[in-house]
């Protein structure tokens, strides 16, 4: 018999897998396969890629070569047989692809369940077009089209709502997601260093702390081939605000191409910090019109 104390079944684990993808989607894809097989090893339910885990290439022009329409392109499938392959599922961070009308391309998220189906697909929403004070500049939505939709979808380690890296700055789009029922939330990004050193922290906290959500956010990390650095610290965070896992700034690690970071993922935590700071209901019982 199980005694009142006793928890009857362990918390689903994650698997925060960290990489510095390159140019190269067959060795990313590599990558990937060996974290996947790692990752089914201790027993993790699901695994989770960095935004860009297919392919990380700021030249255009060169990445042009690679780029297709999802139904064109060899990427979901290659990801597809990956999960099947190691019977967890998987969270795809983010690919390029290029939008259904064939002008502008698509930051796009997969969920694909262990029998290798997609259970959902989210397009990144926010445009990263920033002027750094560092003296980087980035204009994606010179090439990328903003998605238009929201997207939550079951999965082992609960509802999860997706976003991508620079969504995380808008927190009207996770408390859109809680309102839609997640209880998770995954950040896959490649966060520039200088941004991620002053935010990544803060802000993961702060979503997490004000949706009374799991954070899970992946990340590039290192020197990447297209001449990017990326911040790393691959994190999860629970929906108290307390951080369960952190990668750190690892580079590669070793032979392997990528670092892998498992966390359990208590669903009694999110009703816990939920009961404890009730925002929902404070929210619906005072409303003030400005």
């Amino acid at each position: 018999m199980t005694g009142p104390t006793d928890d009857p079944s362990p918390a689903p684990l994650a698997a925060l897998v960290q990489m510095t993808s390159g140019i190269d989607p067959a060795a990313n894809l590599a990558v990937i396969d060996r974290a996947m097989a790692e990752a089914a090893m201790h027993g993790a339910a699901m695994a989770f890629l960095p935004e860009m885990s297919v392919l990380l290439d700021r030249d255009r022009a060169r990445s042009a070569a690679h780029i297709a329409t999802e139904a064109e392109s060899p990427w979901p499938q290659a990801l597809q047989e990956i999960t099947q392959r190691h019977g967890l599922w998987l969270h795809s961070g983010s690919m390029p692809l290029l939008a259904d009308d064939g002008e502008r391309r698509v930051n796009r998220s997969h969920v694909i369940a262990a029998d290798g189906s997609i259970r959902a697909r989210y397009d990144k929403i926010h445009m990263f077009d920033v002027q750094l004070p560092s003296g980087e500049s980035w204009q994606e939505s010179a090439a990328y089209a903003g998605g238009d939709a929201l997207t939550v979808v079951e999965t082992p380690l609960g509802a999860m709502g997706l976003s991508i890296c620079y969504d995380l700055r808008f927190p009207e789009l996770y408390r859109a997601l809680v309102d839609r029922g997640a209880t998770l939330i995954a950040v896959p990004a490649a966060f520039t260093v200088p941004t991620g050193e002053a935010h990544w922290h803060v802000l993961l906290r702060a979503r997490a702390i004000e949706t009374g959500c799991h954070i899970v956010a992946a990340a590039q990390c290192g020197q990447h081939a297209d001449g990017r650095a990326t911040y790393g610290h691959s994190l999860a965070v629970d929906p108290w605000g307390a951080i369960l896992a952190d990668a750190a700034r690892t580079d590669k690690s070793s032979e392997k191409g990528y670092s892998l970071t498992i966390v359990p993922i208590e669903a009694a935590a999110v009703t816990r910090a939920r009961e404890a700071i009730p925002l929902s209901r404070s929210r619906a019982i005072r409303r003030i019109d400005l």
